[in-house]
């Protein structure tokens, strides 16, 4: 697994929360083994969790996302998601 770290602002990162982060952006890796680092911040903001994260590749290639949800994990799943779709489209773009 490349470099990944997790940091957190107002909201405390678990075992549970942090291995939930890694399932998610292992995903991402089985299809782009290319990804040099992913930063991964969690934040509390009034009734909104937000989870936003920073994919970078070789060639100066960074992807970031964010997404904000009522629920921690519904936002680390919709982050995992638009951030597999941006390099999904990345990858074919750069193969086609």
């Amino acid at each position: 697994m490349s470099n990944i770290t997790i940091t957190g602002h107002h909201v405390e990162v678990t075992d549970a929360i942090k291995s939930y982060v890694l399932k998610k952006f292992e995903r991402i890796e089985r299809h782009f083994e290319r990804i040099t680092k992913i930063h991964v911040t969690l934040k509390v903001e009034k009734n909104s969790q937000i989870a936003e994260a920073t994919v970078q590749m070789p060639g100066h290639t960074e992807f970031f996302a964010k997404s904000i949800d009522a629920n921690l994990y519904a936002a680390i799943d919709a982050l995992s998601d638009k951030l597999n779709q941006q390099i999904t489209k990345h990858k074919e773009k750069s193969q086609g």
